[in-house]
């Protein structure tokens, strides 16, 4: 620990407390806490678990300001409640903050403070904040950060007394952070997430993520590893969307991502473009931008003209652009000019530029000139890369970092950090509306319905729905086969009868569903099918033939109401078609939503069919949205489908809900 302070040249001053000592690498040592005459601001903390308490304990009466805790802060044949929370209680009441337990500590580049027993490599600050959860991610990030240059690198593990969100605002405080970038295993504040999210929002600061624990065994042992339980990845994935953070897969991607924000360059119009001097390797390329979702820019005539009267016989001027032709001493000129022209394309807003540069081996000195000479000559982001992932250039990395040039390996990683560029792009362009306003005695009502009765049924759920601005069927519940066939021919044929027994969720499965009942015989005899399962039946109308749509409600633990829409029916099992957002939104959002589902063109048509009244189904979308946020708090889950949307019509079909009474 005392060689990584020493080592980052921390300025102010230092004491060892250890009372075997009287001095560690040259500094002095003190048997306690108490002996240092004016309160620390922070002590890094390295100690056992079973003497973490009392020396934590310590340190608050003593003055110090806030701890760095590394230890995993347990132990076998602890009491209850068990260390970790005691830690927590405790520095909670102090108003304490502690980074850690089990974790790294944290570099703060710019006031060279490196808080860690990781002794630092690079420390050369930047533009970049890393937040891990993971310490092993810590120690990656802070082994490599020549080539990235963090100026705050974290490690806070377990949180003991400070949460990702109060590391998030700390970091948009500091006027040199362009990115945040996160490894997330846990959200254990919410509200605080989401408030350090807005406030990126505001200032335009990118938030990049890996949020592992997605999968059933991954946030099983995510659990474990970090004290706290994993939050359902759909949820947060609908946060992500909300507030505009950009996921990655893997870390290769994250940091890609981070490397052109941190250039602190805007991404204006156009698409991507790249420089590379193999055909093979342009092939691989348009290959994986095709998979990941990354368009290159079509050239302008101007620039095809001036890239064919540079290039060597026989290569064509195009995106992406093999530019090695003759390999003599004019190639690395030759591929300098080409990638002046192709960055003053108008339709190119981010250029990459693979070039054969290692630790071990120097690349063509004309081409590193060009490279180097492009942060100033262009306000376009402008990257390096090298199409194999394990190329050792670490210290050419760092020499290029040092002209403002970032380093990026392998194709894939390269084209998920484009990717990620362009999508801030568009959210940051992208426009919402408010949701529309619920009629607010209604909205009332149907709360202290929800609250102090029985689960309502289907029918009643439409009722409510249709009370609420979401258009639906007429629906009846009868109790016997006279008000059955009355009902039917109030509604008028065809109608469908459908089982209301309490409780049946799925009515279809139990074979509780007739359809297209067109005179009273049908209904008795379709009334008679359903004793078997109780002779309450509920008689609804037919909507029109049309594509079939469900909307969802879950009401996550952390992050509240989160809307589905998806393929409807039965389809809604078959498809893996759905989309989720927080609720509420307004319409724009909603019809973005639609068109991200597969079922979209046959909302729209084909085939000769006549498409959808899409625009009614995205103002039923965004109000369905609106009543889950309203209802966010009674309601524990909420399902309407089929929605039918026709030419002529949008309606709701069938719906069940649970109360969150009855789900507790």
């Amino acid at each position: 620990m005392t060689r990584a302070l020493i080592k980052g040249e921390f300025s102010g001053d230092l004491t060892i407390v250890n009372p075997r000592y009287d001095s560690v690498e040259g500094l002095t040592a003190v048997p306690s806490l108490c002996d240092i005459p004016h309160p620390p601001d922070l002590a890094v903390i390295s100690v056992a678990s079973r003497r973490m308490e009392a020396l934590m304990r310590e340190a608050i009466e003593a003055g110090v300001r806030a701890a760095v805790v590394f230890d995993f802060c347990r132990y076998e044949g602890d009491r209850e409640p068990i260390l970790l929370e005691r830690l927590r209680d405790m520095a909670r009441e102090a108003d304490f903050p502690v980074c850690g337990g089990n974790g790294m500590g944290y570099y703060n580049f710019e006031t060279r403070t490196f808080a860690s027993f990781q002794e630092p490599i690079a420390t050369t600050p930047g533009h970049i904040a890393a937040l891990c959860h993971s310490g092993s991610v810590f120690c990656m990030l802070a082994n490599a950060a020549g080539r990235y240059r963090f100026n705050l690198l974290t490690s806070q593990g377990q949180e003991i007394n400070a949460s990702l969100g109060e590391y998030m605002d700390y970091a948009l405080e500091l006027p040199s952070t362009r990115v945040l970038t996160l490894f997330v295993e846990a959200i254990r504040e919410p509200a605080g997430f989401i408030a350090a999210l807005e406030k990126a929002n505001r200032r335009g600061v990118p938030v990049v993520a890996v949020k592992v624990g997605r999968t059933a065994e991954s946030a099983r042992l995510a659990a474990t590893h970090a004290g706290a339980l994993t939050g359902d990845d759909t949820a947060f994935d609908a946060v992500c969307r909300r507030y505009g953070v950009l996921r990655t897969d893997d870390m290769d991607s994250l940091m890609a991502a981070a490397q052109i924000f941190a250039l602190g360059k805007e991404i204006g119009d156009g698409d991507f473009a790249a420089l590379l001097d193999s055909g093979g390797l342009r092939t691989q390329m348009m290959d994986l931008a095709d998979a990941i979702g990354v368009e290159f820019a079509p050239l302008s005539p101007s620039t095809v003209e001036a890239l064919a009267a540079r290039l060597d016989y026989g290569l064509e001027p195009a995106n992406p652009l093999d530019a090695a032709g003759l390999y003599n001493e004019g190639i690395g000129i030759v591929i300098g000019d080409c990638l002046e022209i192709l960055e003053r394309d108008p339709g190119v807003a981010i250029v990459a530029h693979e070039y054969y540069a290692t630790d071990t081996t120097p690349g063509v000195p004309d081409i590193g000139a060009a490279a180097k000479r492009m942060p100033e000559a262009s306000q376009k982001p402008y990257l390096l890369t090298y199409s194999l992932g394990a190329a050792t250039n670490a210290e050419f990395a760092d020499e290029m970092m040092s002209f403002g040039v970032p380093v990026i390996n392998g194709v894939r990683p390269l084209l998920g950090g484009v990717k990620c560029a362009f999508d801030y792009r568009e959210f940051r362009t992208r426009a919402d509306s408010p949701p529309d306003v619920l009629d607010g005695e209604r909205v009332e009502h149907w709360r202290r319905r929800l609250r102090n009765g029985a689960a309502p049924g289907e029918s009643e759920i439409l009722q409510m729905l249709g009370e609420l601005g979401v258009s639906a069927v007429e629906s009846r519940v009868c109790g016997c086969v006279k008000e059955a066939v009355f009902a039917a021919a109030s509604i008028g044929y065809p109608v469908a009868l459908k089982t209301a027994v309490p409780g049946l969720l799925h009515k279809s499965d139990a074979g509780g569903v007739h359809l297209g009942l067109e005179s009273e015989s049908q209904v008795r005899s379709a009334y008679e099918a359903l004793l078997a399962l109780g002779p309450e039946v509920s008689v609804a109308g037919m909507a029109p033939a049309g594509v079939e749509v469900a909307f969802g409600m879950v009401r996550d633990a952390q992050f509240g109401p989160v809307v589905m829409a998806s393929a409807g029916g039965t389809l809604v099992e078959v498809l893996d078609d759905r989309v989720h957002a927080l609720a509420p939104f307004g319409r724009p959002e909603a019809r973005r939503l639609l068109q991200r589902l597969k079922i979209w063109n046959l909302l729209c048509g084909v085939r000769g069919a006549a498409p959808a009244d899409v625009d009614r189904l995205a103002i039923l979308l965004s109000r369905f949205s609106g009543i889950c946020h309203a209802f966010g708090d009674v309601v524990a889950e909420m399902d309407v489908n089929p929605i039918v949307a026709s030419e002529s019509a949008v309606l709701a079909v069938d719906a069940a809900l649970v109360p969150v009474s009855a789900s507790c």
